[in-house]
């Protein structure tokens, strides 16, 4: 692989920008995901490919377990906005009941996992005949594998970290921003993800700011349990992701070898090192056809001066 070209330095400056936002401790940092800071089960990753020449993260989540609480279908005039939740449940009030970024610990007997996951005990009731119901928000259970956004200083860049990425098994990893918008270099972002991995389950609802539980308490754990199976297979994917990429940068630096071992060039250094060697070919026959000449005006000029000496024996 041939090495990439040297970032620009509109981008070298927003790189230091976001780097100096991580370097802020831990206690004091937060951002704008619902747990505030970087995974740990993913900072190993992002350490290595911030430490790299021409990318840095701006998001990330390592994969995570959540049961998620849609927001109001309905205007709420006591609310500080009007608006109502779209397709997926989210704004409007929506919020995460239970989130985990780690495989959630299986415990035996009869654990009360409606309450680890934040539902109510209760299942739904049945509703009468004529109720008239105001708002329904439905509660999902999801695993999402990791995701991670990556800043890249050229689409050669985002190119290599693609193919990272998709050798990894993250398949739904793409790339936007491809283009140079007139003034500035392209900086394509590039998003490594999967959503093969994902999963959703509805497991309840609120009606009118009653929660129900839509599913029977043993079906929790088995939702606990596929989760974890995908925490697992999640976590084997980074790691290629991370091996796969700590390869790449390296070839990058390191020189390039045609099948014979030797170092690698392209069309126009081998033209050129092909002419050089022509040329030093050249001087060098020059020389020594100069050499020579020499050598024969010698030889004549002896052979002269013998001819023209005094006979032998005189």
């Amino acid at each position: 692989m041939q090495g990439l070209a040297a970032a620009a330095p509109a981008f070298v400056d927003k790189k230091k920008r976001i780097l100096d936002q991580l370097a802020v401790p831990s206690a004091d940092y937060a951002d704008a995901s619902p747990k505030g800071s970087v995974d740990v089960g993913i900072r190993d990753l992002i350490d290595e490919i911030n430490q790299a020449a021409g990318f840095v993260t701006t998001s990330s989540c390592a994969g995570r377990v959540s049961v998620f609480l849609e927001g109001r279908r309905v205007v709420d005039a006591d609310a500080e906005d009007d608006q109502v939740a779209g397709v997926g449940g989210k704004g409007a009030g929506g919020t995460w009941l239970f989130v985990s970024h780690d495989p959630v610990p299986e415990v035996e007997g009869d654990a009360d996992w409606a309450g680890v996951l934040g539902l109510a005990e209760s299942e739904a009731d049945v509703q009468e005949v004529g109720e008239v119901v105001k708002e329904r928000r439905l509660i999902h259970f999801k695993f999402e594998a990791m995701i991670l956004h990556v800043l890249t200083a050229s689409p050669e860049h985002a190119q290599l970290l693609l193919r990272c990425g998709l050798q990894a098994g993250f398949r739904e990893s793409g790339a936007i921003n491809l283009l140079p918008n007139g003034k500035d270099a392209a900086t394509p972002m590039v998003a490594i993800r999967s959503m093969g991995l994902a999963f959703e389950s509805l497991v309840g609802q609120q009606v009118d700011g009653r929660q129900q539980r839509l599913v029977p308490p043993d079906y929790l754990p088995t939702l606990i349990r596929i989760a974890n199976e995908r925490f697992a297979e999640n976590t084997k994917r980074i790691e290629r992701f991370q091996v796969a990429f700590r390869d790449a940068v390296i070839s990058i630096s390191a020189p390039r070898r045609n099948p014979e071992g030797n170092e690698w060039e392209d069309v126009a250094a081998r033209r050129e090192r092909k002419r050089a060697e022509g040329l030093r070919k050249k001087a060098e026959k020059q020389a020594e056809k100069k050499t020579d000449t020499g050598s024969q005006s010698e030889a004549r000029g002896s052979d002269a001066e013998w001819q023209t000496g005094p006979p032998l024996g005189l």
